[in-house]
């Protein structure tokens, strides 16, 4: 990870911090930025996590300009910005597994837990995309979700948990997290999604007939796959 991305990443994080301070009523939604958490397969670090009596919402932001392509599926998203092309891990797959390790570390239902992606700077969304996948309305969004699913006394266990169980905001636990990142995704046994065991298969039809790939083992719940040829 370059030094530029990392310092896009964090303007991004300060634009959706200040939106939470502007919009977001502070006696109603507690937020914590920039949490690090240990699982069974390293660290998990989630850009935002907001805590009210209407749920746990989770933010994952990214700070782009150009236009987005992509869907639920995808493995990877494109953007296009002056005539090229570039390439990212779904953002929605991303928050899929901060889900399951809050729900997890938590001991929360994942029905209390709301996914939300917000893309800041000058991007613009070119598929239909879940309404949950936004370049505005940021704060309308979450205030939208006015069901309590959360008593007073567990938004405050919810909190001190966050606060007491994340690792350190320090730059060792962001370069330990990178390695664990880098050994996730480099994995041959265990899918980066959510854990199951990955298969090697072999694609039967179509264009790449014949070429291998791992897919998780829990297909169809899971679909993440990764091409095997970087592996020979």
């Amino acid at each position: 990870m370059s030094l530029r991305s990392i310092l896009r990443g964090w303007i991004g994080e300060v634009k959706t911090s200040l939106g939470h301070s502007l919009f977001l009523d502070r006696e109603t939604y507690v937020s914590i930025n920039n949490l690090t958490l240990s699982d069974a397969n390293g660290t998990t670090q989630i850009d935002h996590v907001i805590v009210s009596r209407f749920g746990v919402f989770v933010v994952e932001t990214k700070n782009m300009d150009g236009w987005i392509f992509g869907n639920e599926r995808d493995a990877q998203w494109t953007q296009s910005l002056f005539g090229n092309n570039y390439r990212f891990q779904n953002p929605l797959r991303q928050n899929y597994r901060h889900i399951k390790v809050l729900s997890e570390f938590l001991g929360l239902p994942e029905k209390k837990l709301h996914s939300v992606v917000m893309f800041w700077g000058g991007a613009k969304l070119k598929t239909p995309l879940p309404p949950h996948v936004m370049t505005k309305g940021y704060a309308r969004y979450i205030k939208g979700k006015t069901e309590a699913v959360l008593e007073e006394w567990e938004v405050s266990a919810i909190v001190n948990a966050l606060k007491v169980g994340a690792l350190p905001k320090t730059w060792k636990t962001r370069r330990d997290h990178v390695a664990t990142l880098k050994l996730r995704f480099e994995s041959t046994t265990n899918c980066p999604k959510c854990s199951s065991p990955l298969v090697l298969r072999t694609s039967k039809t179509g264009p790449r007939a014949g070429s291998q790939f791992y897919g998780c083992s829990k297909y169809p719940g899971c679909r993440y796959v990764r091409d095997a040829k970087s592996d020979a």
